[in-house]
Formats: structure tokens, sequence, C-alpha cells
């Protein structure tokens, strides 16, 4: 069945296909595009949040379009130590999401509720035959597991609640790591939407990619009795996350290859390695692809794949220290890594989570007390890793 033609055929509507169509409309608002997603609202069902000082001008312009939620800093607390620190840090929810990008995209750029069959250099093929044509086709469908790739996994928990009176919280919690540690580093992120409103996350660096959702929900139901903040659940949220700590990136590149089409987003390997923030990555992605929009579909494939050899090469120090939180941390210590990590200066901490680190700041890292026994951190860099082969897709 033939179905409309366009320029660029954006598949799955998270934070890297909508950004992408974001960009490219406000690059190009005559240029036919579509982004194609297969649930009912684009973003699905998440929250993002990022510090300002991820993404330079025209990053933090193209994410203007979107109402957030912002505050001037926020606070860590581990066992030995709190933190309060004064990057202004933002958030945005998926349905914050899908109206910024209905308000600013014509009606004919967006397509919900509709699977995609297949899809190759000259089109995308819906479930039921219709097919799109396109002059490129751009894969943001989210991360592939596989075996070429090594790493552990970050698993979470996220409740929205509304407190049954003001919770007096002020700023975010980015990591609270004074609960209970159990089989991996684990941390509560508290998020003040409002006076009566709380975002709740319970995470996870595991060695598995396994969610229990029974016991995470009661351990949250755990925390929120602690303090005091019981009330309506609003909503809420779970999510399974690769942490990168070693691979062949080019064998995984080609074993989730289709000829001619780009891959973006996670699925691409636009991800921070350690920290799984995918934010920044997804905005710089979406203005180089703007910017040579014009390209043929081939060409503006190979330009995405080369961005994406790029991150992998800057990021490998973070596929290090990664390692050897996995492979040199008893899993209930690995706490005392992010505890040694938060007591470095904040410049160096808003450079680390936006993958630019200097040398000075990458030997800043690693000097002092380690946090992990030396003769372990060594092992497990000489070690390869467990393969990433699990449920994200």
């Amino acid at each position: 069945m033939s179905g409309r033609r366009v320029d660029i055929a954006i598949v799955g509507g998270g934070l890297a296909g909508g950004l992408i169509a974001l960009a490219l409309h406000r690059r190009d608002p005559g240029m036919p595009v579509l982004l194609i997603e297969q649930g009912d609202m684009l973003g699905g069902n998440h929250r993002w949040s990022w510090f300002a000082s991820d993404l330079d001008a025209e990053g933090a312009a193209l994410l203007a379009r979107f109402r957030t939620t912002a505050w001037d800093g926020y606070e860590v607390r581990f066992p030995a130590y709190a933190r309060a620190l004064r990057t202004r840090y933002n958030s945005l929810s998926s349905a914050e999401f899908d109206a910024g990008l209905r308000r600013e995209l014509p009606d004919t750029a967006v397509l919900t509720g509709r699977a995609v069959a297949a899809l190759d250099a000259g089109g995308v093929t819906l479930a039921g035959g219709e097919r799109i044509a396109a002059r490129a086709v751009i894969d943001c469908r989210g991360f592939v597991p596989s075996a070429r790739l090594c790493g552990g996994w970050q698993v979470f928990m996220g409740r929205h609640l509304r407190t049954a009176r003001p919770h007096g919280i002020g700023r975010p919690i980015v990591m609270d790591a004074t609960v209970e540690q159990r089989g991996g580093y684990r941390f509560v992120y508290v998020l003040p939407l409002g006076a009566d409103e709380l975002f709740i996350e319970d995470t996870y660096y595991q060695d598995t990619p396994e969610l229990d959702r029974g016991a995470l929900s009661s351990r949250i139901d755990r925390y929120c009795q602690e303090h005091g903040y019981e009330g309506e659940i609003l909503g809420g949220e779970t999510g399974v996350l690769p942490v990168i700590t070693g691979g062949d990136f080019a064998a995984w590149q080609r074993e989730t290859a289709v000829a001619g089409v780009a891959r973006a987003g996670a699925r691409g390997g636009f991800v921070h390695p350690l920290t799984s923030y995918t934010l920044p990555f997804a905005v710089e992605t979406a203005l180089a692809v703007a910017a040579e929009a014009r390209l043929p579909g081939d060409q503006l494939t190979a330009l995405i794949d080369a961005r994406a050899r790029r991150l992998w090469r800057r990021t490998r120090f973070y596929r290090r220290l990664g390692a050897m939180l996995f492979g040199a941390a008893r899993p209930e210590t690995r706490y005392r890594v992010f505890e040694h990590f938060y007591r470095l200066p904040e410049g160096l901490i808003e450079r680390f989570y936006a993958a630019r680190s200097t040398a000075a700041d990458k030997a800043r890292v690693l000097l002092g007390r380690p946090p992990v026994p030396v003769s372990r951190a060594i092992a497990a860099l000489a070690r390869k890793g467990a393969p990433l082969q699990g449920p994200p897709r």
C-alpha cells in the first residue's frame, strides 16, 4: 500500500527522535518531516533531568520550547556527609515533552499509535502495510542489548506523589545514598515538583537488568513513611538502562545496522557510559542533524555514525571508571565511589556529567585515597565485563 513521501522519517518519538524533529522544523519549517511513534504519547512515560551546564546556548534554546521545572541548586547525601551544590538543575516530564512537540510541530509531522513493521534506506513500512517513502530515515527506537558490549545496569522505579501536606523540600536531592544498600549501589532521587508534589525514584547500579517491581515499590513506600511523604500516587515509571564499561563498538554498530538507515539516541550509542544520561547527546545530535539535513540519506547516516564513534572514543575514561565500579567495588560498598566523587570541585562534577572532563579533572578523580582497593581496580580493568544482554529495547 503506497502512502506519502517525506524528506526525513524519524522512527521512535522518544527524547532523541522528538528533539531531532523539533530541530529540523526550527531550522527549515518547510521541510517535510515525519515523527513516528508506536505509543499514543511522544516521550513514553519518562522524566529527563539535566544540569544547566550540560548544554551550550543553542542547546538551551532548543529545550526552551518545553515547559520545564528548574531549581537553583541541588543536594547529595551519603553516610559520611551531605553537600549542597549550586548548579542549576532542570527536569522535563514526558507529558510536557509531548505537549511541547505538538505545539511546535505541524499536525502532519507527528504520527502516533502506529507500529513500524520494517524500515530501510528508502522509507518506512508501517504495521498494516502502509509505506512512507523518505529521502533519509533515522531510527531512534532505543538501546539494543548485545554481547558486543559489556557492563552493568541502572535499574529504577519512580513515583509521582501528591503529599497530604507541604513537604518542605526546597531543591532536588539528586542522590540520597543514606538508604540501605542492596545488591549494588542504591540511592533515592527526590524532585520537589510543587509545594505538595514529589517525584521519588529508587535507583540501583547492579550487575543484572532484573527489575523487581514489588520490591522497589515497597522500598519507596518505606522511604516515604520514614520521611513523612504519605499522600496520593499520581503516576510512576520504571526503567532499565545500560552502564557501558567496554566492548567492541564498531562490531556493535555493524550488528545493529540497517543499510542506509541512521541511528540516534541510545540506539546509536549516544549515551554517557557511566551515568546513562542521554539528554545532552540527544540535543547535540538533533542540532547536528538539522545543520546537515539536506544531505542525501547515506551521507547523513555516515555523519551520525561518525559522531557516535567519536563519542565512544571521547568517553573511554568513563567506561574505565564504570569497569572499576562494577569489577573492583563490592556491591554494597559501591556508594563509596560516589561519596568520594562528590567531595570534588563543583566545576569538575559539572564537566563530568556533560562528558567533558579535562585531563586535570581525570587526574583529580583518580588521585587521593582510592574508594576501592588498588589491586581490585587493576584486576577489574584487565577483565572483560559481563555482556550487556537483557530486556531493554
